[in-house]
């Protein structure tokens, strides 16, 4: 039986169910935000002592915490691979990192249609790419379009937030490169499962989210080449983006600090940095191991509840994330997802996922459930759910629900929340 890979912040959290009781909380939610590491708040309690003025402050913690700072854009130069001269700059999460490089891009970008919103809102000359059933031939309909007429950017999702299907980055950065474009890559998803290298993978641009890899503080990073950045308007205009400041006109830095306007997170990024220490030292073979394993064992479980269709982009997809996303041919899935929550104390997330061009196309119902596994996900966390999807289905919730402009919601709920104070 295969247990958890790591310890995280939730392990053992029990939380009420309807009717009274508890039970152990099963989390299948972790596409849309992990919980902490232990490591990652063990390191975020050791640093908050020592919280200071970042950058031009001469106390001691002041300097303790610049210094953690630069040693956290090191670290994540390092973990994703980055060239001596890219720039590594924190941002809030990924749709942030995203909107920072659309303010730099000097012509159009294209992409998927498959893209997160984050990946296709923010650009502001933007060709959409529809993508075809299989990854082949969505290549060659990209490089068609790039021949057809030259584009700066191309941006793709590194994995699918609504299949887990990985799509191949480094036979898609040489498309991009071979037809004059730079290559970016939305690695929300990606990164907490599969390590990210940008020289051998041939990317250009690469942005992740923390709080997607196990350090849910408020911090992200765009990490890639200076040249347009340092060409780009400063992203925030404020302190710490400036060389000097008159009443007639600013001068303003190049690099990361161009970009980093006021005060930075620096429990976040503290975070982050630990975060991908700790990925690293659970090993790369492990964590792919662990999660192909609960994977392989997820859809197979849900190949055999009748009534469920799982989801899929590409019939030639040799790799996928832990993520599955069904559809019920009768029902809804946000009464089911609701009532697995209340009724057996499971998260997993229902809607379109904020991919709703892709989510239309490979669909046909109108919303779908997704259940989604991380480095805390164990065996016994996929057969609950097998087991309560499978009755929920079959038989319907215990309690009432009703709907409501929040969703689906217990007509009766007895649940007591938490005291945070």
């Amino acid at each position: 039986m295969s247990g958890p890979l790591a310890a995280l912040a939730d392990a053992g959290l029990e939380v009420p169910v309807l009717g009274g009781g508890l039970v152990r909380h099963v989390n299948l939610d972790v596409a849309a935000s992990a919980p902490a590491l232990d490591a990652v708040a063990a390191h975020v309690a050791r640093v908050l002592p020592y919280y200071a003025s970042v950058h031009r402050g001469s106390g001691y913690p002041s300097q303790a915490i610049t210094a953690l700072v630069e040693e956290a854009r090191v670290t994540v130069a390092r973990h994703v691979g980055a060239r001596d001269d890219d720039l590594v700059v924190f941002t809030r999460n990924t749709t942030d990192a995203l909107n920072l490089l659309a303010g730099a891009v000097p012509g159009e970008t294209v992409v998927l249609d498959l893209e997160h919103h984050a990946n296709l809102l923010p650009w502001r000359a933007r060709r959409v790419v529809v993508g075809e059933r299989t990854i082949a031939a969505t290549l060659e309909v990209l490089d068609a379009e790039l021949a057809a007429r030259p584009a700066a950017l191309l941006s793709v999702t590194g994995a699918s937030n609504v299949t887990g299907e990985v799509l191949p980055i480094g036979a898609i950065a040489r498309l991009a490169h071979a037809r004059g474009a730079r290559f970016a890559v939305d690695a929300a998803q990606l990164l907490p499962h599969r390590r990210v290298d940008l020289v051998a993978s041939g990317i250009d641009y690469l942005a992740f989210s923390g709080h997607k890899a196990y350090a849910p503080f408020g911090a992200g990073a765009l990490v890639g080449r200076a040249d347009w950045l340092d060409q780009a308007p400063p992203y925030l205009a404020g302190g710490g983006a400036v060389e000097s400041v008159r009443v007639d006109g600013t001068s303003w830095k190049t690099g990361a600090d161009r970009h980093e306007a006021g005060t930075p997170n620096v429990v976040g990024i503290a975070a982050l940095a630990r975060a991908l220490v700790e990925l690293e030292r659970l090993g790369d073979a492990a964590r792919h191991e662990h999660e192909r394993a609960l994977t392989e064992r997820l859809h197979a479980g849900l190949a055999s509840v009748p009534g469920v269709r799982v989801i899929t982009g590409f019939d030639d997809a040799g790799d996928r994330l832990g993520i599955a996303t069904i559809e019920l041919e009768q029902g809804s899935v946000g009464l089911v997802a609701a009532a697995l929550a209340a009724e057996h104390g499971i998260s997993v997330r229902a809607g379109r996922f904020c991919a709703h061009p892709f989510f239309d196309r490979v669909a046909r119902r109108a919303n779908g459930l997704r259940a989604s596994l991380g480095a805390g996900s164990s065996a016994d966390d996929v057969d609950r759910f097998l087991d309560a999807l499978a009755r929920l289905v079959a038989e319907g919730p215990v309690h009432a629900y009703e709907r409501t402009p929040a969703g689906w919601c217990p007509r009766v709920d007895d649940r007591p929340r938490p005291a945070f104070d």
